[in-house]
């Protein structure tokens, strides 16, 4: 597996050629762990500022917190309008979006190679790519903007739901794409890799 690892990472570069499912897979997936564990560390300091500011509001409002607890569970609830519990959608994209830049460097070429095993040019890794930018972009601008609305128009938010649908459905068909196997046979992008294997 670290021979793997360090092998992709000598090829971050190298978008010409093949490469096989399982060899792809270990290393997409040490990537994808990554990426989770990065994501769960930038959003930690987000989640400790809306904790920060629901003490505050239980101490400065104790009539409108809730407090329940017994075996095996607690629970606060706060009651009332208070706007500054909102997360801030912009503090959690803007950690977001650096990881996933870096996430999509490190199997960018991996990715290209993978669909050459299969005869795809590489662009098809990049269909989702827009559709999950736009959504990083536009999540803290619709939320922001709908909850400073007493009725908010609901169409910015459809819009963000359409464009998330189609995200989730290029992703799909990427990962149906890069775990399909090649045929085995030599194509324009070379001969069949050493390491074909499967899934």
């Amino acid at each position: 597996m670290l021979r793997n690892l360090v092998s992709h990472l000598a090829q971050l570069w190298r978008f010409n050629g093949r490469e096989g499912v399982a060899a792809f897979w270990t290393y997409a997936m040490f990537v994808i762990i990554g990426l989770l564990w990065a994501m769960m560390a930038a959003m930690m300091p987000v989640m400790a500022r809306m904790m920060a500011k629901a003490s505050e509001i239980a101490r400065s409002h104790p009539e409108d917190v809730t407090v329940s607890s017994g075996p095996g569970n607690f629970s606060v609830q706060i009651h009332g309008y208070h706007p500054e519990l909102q997360p801030d959608f912009s503090d959690m994209t803007g950690a977001m979006m650096p990881i996933m830049v870096v996430a999509i460097i490190l199997l960018a070429a991996a990715v290209t190679r993978r669909l050459h095993d299969g005869g795809r040019r590489g662009w098809w890794g990049l269909l989702p790519l827009p559709f999950l930018f736009a959504g990083l972009y536009l999540m803290p601008r619709i939320s922001t903007a709908m909850m400073a609305a007493p009725n908010p128009d609901l169409t910015a938010f459809f819009a963000l739901f359409v464009n998330n649908v189609v995200y989730l459905a290029l992703l799909g068909l990427l990962i149906y794409f890069l775990i399909k196997p090649g045929d085995g046979l030599a194509n324009r992008y070379g001969e069949p890799p050493a390491n074909s294997g499967r899934l």
